[in-house]
């Protein structure tokens, strides 16, 4: 067994989650990691374990803070339905219904659910842009609602990696007035103390731990044209893990928070949209979030995924048995997932990075593992 760090507890029975957690840094498995379980809205699991710096001199602690990538996705989608769930037309509203620029080369008619599904063939820019684009939110929704789709919207879906952010924000910063990151501070953490962040203030960023990137490219298949523009170009993502990038809101990507903090938000999908006991949309607004839009062979990913709006569902068993269990996987491992028959939340959060999309391995034992002492 690797020597490192290890706080926290798990529950009587759930043990073996703890060797599972502990395995995870057997070799070079791990750097620094939490793993946090609720059941039934109580905590069963609060593991943390490692190091958050590269020099393994900073122990991962209950306030180490890190990116979580597009497992920040499964939240924003909560946050996203909240509010549409006031439009007459929700998830069926077109999008160039409030922000009319985004109609450009033939996109009018292109709905939020579409949108969020992954359908509207946005997944990137196929064509060389200046990559501090991606810092600026609003210059890049505005580049975003001009640009044509890749395919016929709604006709397949394909992963808008980091695209999807900067349209969801936008939207909901032109249906609220307020922009996402604020509403979620300003409505579901600060009251509730999660210590989640869509756009991190400057005073908290000496929280953060370090990322260890991949050492290899993820496996996507034979290069296409919505594959490049997602993943392959020199242009394809941000610059991740400076000042900026922190502070900015980019609902897709730059999540901040604890393995505790995603569970509690996660917790949503574990109880019918409703975050510590406070429910943040009606029963019909939850049931048209995570409902499955789309179920089959994704255009950038390189398996079949389905998607409800925003939100994965357990297509291949990542999440555990319960087909009916959803969640999201974000860039080099982070998961958080919601079983609305068991009330069971699991999230994990690392600082190592692997260059699987989905299902990370680590992450996925530990949700085996947990299931195994039900």
């Amino acid at each position: 067994m690797t020597e490192f760090p290890l706080s926290g507890h798990v529950a009587t029975g759930f043990e073996p989650v703890r060797d599972a957690f502990e395995a995870n840094f057997d070799g070079d498995g791990e750097l620094g990691a939490g793993f946090a379980v609720l059941l039934d809205g109580e905590t069963i699991v609060d593991l943390l374990g490692g190091w958050a710096d590269r020099k393994m001199e900073k122990r991962w602690d209950e306030r180490t803070l890190v990116p979580v990538y597009s497992t920040t996705k499964g939240i924003s989608a909560l946050v996203l339905a909240a509010v549409i769930a006031g439009l007459d037309d929700g998830y069926e509203t077109p999008i160039s219904e409030f922000w009319p620029e985004f109609a450009a080369e033939s996109k009018g008619a292109v709905t939020i659910g579409q949108f969020v599904s992954h359908q509207a063939g946005l997944p990137g820019f196929i064509n060389e842009i200046d990559p501090e684009i991606w810092l600026d939110p609003p210059a890049c929704a505005a580049a975003l609602a001009a640009l044509p789709p890749m395919w016929p919207p709604g006709t397949a879906h394909g992963y808008h990696p980091t695209t999807w952010g900067y349209v969801v924000g936008e939207m909901f910063r032109r249906i609220s007035g307020v922009t996402l990151g604020t509403w979620l501070r300003e409505n579901v953490c600060s009251p509730a103390n999660i210590d989640f962040h869509i756009g991190l203030p400057a005073s908290e960023h000496d929280r953060c731990a370090d990322i260890k990137r991949p050492t290899a490219l993820p496996a996507i298949g034979e290069m296409t044209d919505p594959k490049k523009a997602a993943f392959g170009t020199k242009w394809s993502s941000p610059n991740r893990g400076g000042a900026i990038w922190r502070e900015i809101e980019i609902p897709s990507a730059n999540g901040h928070g604890t393995a505790a903090s995603v569970a509690a938000l996660y917790d949503a999908y574990a109880h019918r949209g409703a975050v510590a006991g406070k429910a943040l949309m009606p029963d019909d607004a939850f049931a048209s979030l995570i409902r499955s839009r789309v179920d089959g062979p994704d255009l950038v990913l390189n398996m079949s995924t389905s998607f409800g709006a925003g939100i994965m569902r357990n297509t291949h068993g990542f999440f555990g048995p319960n087909p009916d269990t959803i969640g999201h996987c974000g860039w080099g491992g982070s998961m958080a997932i919601g079983d609305p028959d068991r009330r069971l939340t699991c999230a994990y959060v690392m600082n190592k990075q692997s260059n699987v999309l989905v299902g990370d391995p680590r992450a996925v034992a530990l949700v085996n593992a947990v299931y195994g002492c039900l």
